[in-house]
């Protein structure tokens, strides 16, 4: 399969992923979903959705990778960790203003959502592509808990900023605590 075709079904199926995991937290409301998933409609809570929609996609397609062909493409995890970071950096650089100007916008943050997951995918792509870096694989799986452990903290400690404010519910991350 070429590239192209890869990163078109890689961004549906990380897209399709992030339909569910908004909601789980509200199904499965306990600690291990609130590391994963948004546990309110702050805008950093979102950014689970492309974080987890992708090291998900990407850990399953290493899983399915070793199973049809026994291999590790080159900087498979730096670039499952580095894809996700990229991207959610991408989408508040492009969002925050059109939020600050205009305010939520379901259609805008959700067309947004896939031209991010497009990035990522491509972005994965050529990082698995690159001249393998030494201990990539290993530095990379090192990165992705510890981004989950940052993740988990935020969302029980969040800093008292517009990022991590729920205004659908007004209050911050997973304590109950208002402005």
């Amino acid at each position: 399969m070429n590239y192209k075709k890869r990163i078109i079904i890689a961004t549906i199926i990380m897209f399709i992923i992030c339909f569910p995991l908004h909601f789980v937290y509200d199904l499965i409301p306990c600690s291990i979903t609130a590391i994963f998933t948004p546990v309110n409609e702050s805008i950093w809570e979102h950014m689970k959705l492309i974080l987890t929609s992708s090291s998900l996609y990407y850990i399953l397609n290493y899983i399915y990778i070793n199973i049809k062909r026994n291999e590790i493409p080159h900087n498979y995890f730096l670039a499952t960790f580095l894809t996700p970071i990229l991207s959610i950096g991408l989408y508040l650089i492009i969002f925050l203003p059109i939020y600050y100007n205009i305010g939520e916008n379901m259609i805008i943050s959700i067309g947004l959502l896939f031209i991010i997951l497009i990035f990522a995918a491509y972005i994965h792509h050529k990082i698995t592509k690159k001249k393998a870096i030494p201990l990539s694989n290993i530095f990379g799986v090192v990165l992705i808990i510890i981004t989950y452990i940052i993740f988990g903290y935020l969302t029980y400690n969040p800093p008292t900023t517009d990022l991590f404010f729920d205004t659908k519910n007004e209050k911050y991350g997973i304590n109950i605590y208002n402005m």
